[in-house]
């Protein structure tokens, strides 16, 4: 009997286990919904200011702007976007496993590497590793918003403008559907020449006029262009981060049942020999009294 209470207890358990991951599945697939939005509704500004910069670039100097500087490689830094919250299969640790063999090349080259991090998985690894680690970015997928970007952003370009670094390189999960992510290394400083189109070449046919002068509006734009960059990687990892939580909680749910029902074959059978029991006690006991 008590063997049987507790495989009660244990299908009650996993029940309640299925119930929740369930629900997960269901929350990660609401939130994907919502982030595949935003990447669409971002990704025509994304287009325009990429078509606007590469006009630009192709009509001057980019030797004027230090987003364009190239130098002698002595500091790398690589940042790493993970996830805040677990229980999404292994997002964060393909990430992590790209990232030490991106930190393991740069090392090659005889360069120093800097880490940094959005996420709080990624914190949580890298702070007990020996490189150098740089103010982490954690808490930001819960709630991401535009200025999360420019708080990244605008931290690195500042510190690759003062010389805090030669090469800057992010690696996240690039979302590519619902039921696939691919780990991704963007090279973010310098700012790779924009060659889309020339220097008059518009979709249109004609050439822009701008107001101030070509020189001034690329130095505005460059910063906002490695903010957006930013803003879109965030958002992919973002999406690609749901997209596996819902697999996995899909696979977890579909798991417990599994369970379920081997647990209730098990506590059938058990039930079934203990009835058997007992009826064979009763038949014996009868006899004996003959």
């Amino acid at each position: 009997m008590a063997n049987l209470q507790a495989l009660r207890r244990k299908i009650g358990s996993v029940k309640n286990t299925q119930k929740i991951t369930k629900a997960m599945k269901m929350v990660a697939a609401s939130k994907l919904r919502r982030a595949q939005q935003r990447i669409l509704a971002f990704r025509p500004y994304g287009q325009e200011l990429r078509r606007v910069l590469a006009n630009l670039s192709g009509r001057v100097n980019q030797s004027v702007h230090p987003l364009f500087e190239k130098r002698q490689v002595k500091i790398i830094q690589v940042t790493v976007v993970t996830s805040d919250r677990g229980l999404c299969g292994a997002f964060n640790m393909n990430v992590i496993r790209k990232a030490l063999q991106m930190i393991q090349k740069c090392e090659e080259t005889g360069a120093k590497v800097i880490v940094g991090v959005v996420g709080r998985k990624g914190n949580e690894y890298f702070r007990r590793r020996h490189w150098p680690l740089l103010d982490p970015n954690v808490n930001v997928f819960d709630r991401l918003t535009y200025e999360h970007a420019l708080e990244v952003g605008w931290a690195a370009v500042e510190a690759f403008t003062e010389g805090a670094f030669d090469e800057g390189y992010i690696v996240y999960n690039e979302f590519k559907n619902v039921v696939q992510q691919q780990v991704v290394v963007d090279k973010i400083f310098p700012i790779e020449p924009l060659k889309e189109f020339g220097a008059a070449e518009t979709p249109s046919g004609g050439g822009y006029l701008y107001e101030p002068d070509q020189e001034d509006l690329l130095a505005a734009l460059l910063p906002k262009y490695a903010q957006g960059q930013v803003f879109r990687i965030l958002l992919e990892s973002s999406a690609a981060e749901q997209s596996a939580r819902m697999a996995a909680m899909d696979g977890a749910t579909r798991n417990a049942g599994e369970l379920i029902k081997q647990l209730s074959l098990k506590y059938n059978r058990s039930r079934q020999e203990a009835i058997t029991k007992e009826l064979m006690d009763i038949v014996g006991g009868a006899e004996a009294l003959k």
